[in-house]
């Protein structure tokens, strides 16, 4: 395809309404011409000749699977984004039955998680990569003048073009889904994908879904400077409204993956690095997630082992979490976590607390005052809960001091 060409294809996709499927998110041109030079880019990580050959085998048999679903797709489902909700039933259901933190302790016995997760991104990357280029070979001009229309070319020429891009959208989207819940479970973080606040969560780690500052905080850091620009491309579009539902999100992962298509003058190389550099990204960016979330959850089941006083240590914590009148995630987390574990480990529910609004700090107060002997405990804890999310800041630092004072004096004075 000439350069001209290019031009009056990427005119045509701008122009393009809201609701068409194809995004106009092309290379710019010094990507272009570096990738019609350079064609060495194309590295697919391997570790010899035979793992090669059983890592394309691999892909090649789940290739064929997600072709057989994409062959029981409406063109509406496409279009409109529903081929998502059937692909979450598919490839979570029996995933997660098999998937869990033992499988993984059998699998690779004495190995730390971080090293564990590291491998599995390492391995879906090259996956990505090897299916970037089975998929490419199939792109053509005709593809990439079809998606968007879904009737627009001639009725021989569509089916096989969405055919072509669906298989290889979902096998990105699965592969993606199924990474960020391996990191999940090898972080020990709880995740119930039928919960629907648990799947949610689980979709927007896994697809940097309102998550713009991390994965572009992940391209810098992991992509090379000439693929940088149509990365971040790729992820221009990363916002994502929850409450618009699984359909929208279909929609949008197949307009933010047509970046690979519609220019077939690059074609392998570009779909390759696409595939291998997003699923580096993603996968960082759950490792980043999970791992911090495994770290709050650490934190409070801590807390709770080593409380003499639950019930005090709660309304402590929720104290000092509200000492600068915002509750950041990270103290929202811990907070969810340290009652469940109290609850759990030393039978105490508070009622009061859970149907508290605004709190009182005299109320806290008074029972700090009411309780005898040492409270080293509760001001340890508190001093914890307002590092969760970094060092504390001014009015946290305040409180904390004056928890000290109040704290101590209870203690008996030392001769």
């Amino acid at each position: 395809m000439d350069p001209e060409a290019v031009s009056s294809a990427n005119q045509r996709l701008s122009n393009a309404g809201p609701d068409t499927l194809v995004s106009p998110l092309f290379a710019p041109k010094e990507v272009l011409r570096s990738f019609a030079v350079t064609e060495n880019l194309v590295e697919v990580v391997s570790n010899g000749d035979d793992d090669e050959a059983a890592d394309r085998a691999h892909v090649e048999r789940e290739r064929s699977e997600i072709r057989e679903f994409v062959k029981g797709l409406t063109p509406d489902e496409i279009k409109f984004g529903g081929w998502f909700t059937r692909l979450l039933s598919m490839s979570l259901s029996s995933y997660t039955e098999k998937v869990d933190w033992q499988y993984f302790q059998e699998k690779y016995k004495g190995v730390p998680a971080d090293a564990i997760v590291d491998q599995r991104i390492k391995m879906a990357s090259r996956y990505a990569a090897i299916e970037g280029g089975i998929s490419a070979g199939a792109y053509t001009a005709t593809v990439a003048a079809t998606i968007g229309s879904l009737g627009g070319a001639s009725p021989a020429t569509v089916p096989a073009a969405i055919a072509t891009v669906m298989v290889d959208v979902t096998y990105i989207t699965q592969l993606q889904l199924r990474l960020a819940y391996d990191i999940a479970v090898l972080y020990r973080v709880p995740l119930d994908v039928s919960d629907p606040e648990d799947l949610w969560k689980l979709i927007r780690v896994a697809f940097t879904i309102k998550s713009g500052e991390v994965a572009r905080e992940g391209v810098v850091k992991v992509v090379p400077a000439l693929m940088r620009p149509l990365i971040k491309r790729f992820y221009s579009k990363g916002i994502l409204a929850a409450g618009k539902g699984l359909p929208v999100v279909g929609k949008f992962l197949l307009q933010r993956n047509v970046i690979k298509i519609g220019i077939p003058v690059v074609g392998v190389p570009l779909a390759v690095l696409v595939n291998r550099y997003t699923t580096q990204i993603a996968g960082r960016h759950a490792r980043a997630v999970f791992r911090n979330e495994a770290r709050v959850v650490e934190l409070a089941g801590n807390l709770s082992a080593q409380s003499s006083h639950p019930q005090l240590m709660l309304w402590v914590a929720w104290l000092v979490i509200n000492a600068d009148g915002k509750i950041s995630d990270d103290e929202a987390l811990l907070f969810r976590h340290l009652v469940r574990l109290v609850a759990e480990r030393h039978e105490v529910i508070d009622e009061q607390l859970a149907q508290l609004v605004d709190l009182d700090p005299d109320d806290v107060w008074q029972r700090i005052d009411s309780e005898e002997g040492d409270l080293s405990d509760v001001l340890d804890a508190a001093g914890r809960v307002a590092a969760v999310d970094g060092d504390a800041n001014s009015r946290e630092r305040k409180l904390l001091a004056e928890l000290e004072v109040r704290c101590r004096q209870g203690e008996p004075e030392s001769d």
